[in-house]
């Protein structure tokens, strides 16, 4: 595959690690699920509701 895939799924699992520690999840958890999930885990973290 192209270089570029990898370089834009990896951006992508450190913005969902972003976005779960924004709404109080574990990033670290949301990192590793991005990488076998991708743009699936960012839609379920943007529908998630934010944890108190």
């Amino acid at each position: 595959m192209d270089q570029s895939f990898y370089v834009g799924w990896g951006t992508l699992t450190l913005i969902n690690a972003g976005i779960a520690q924004g709404k109080n999840r574990s990033g670290l958890n949301w990192f590793l699920l991005s990488i076998f999930l991708g743009p699936l885990a960012t839609f379920i973290l943007v529908i998630a509701e934010k944890k108190h």
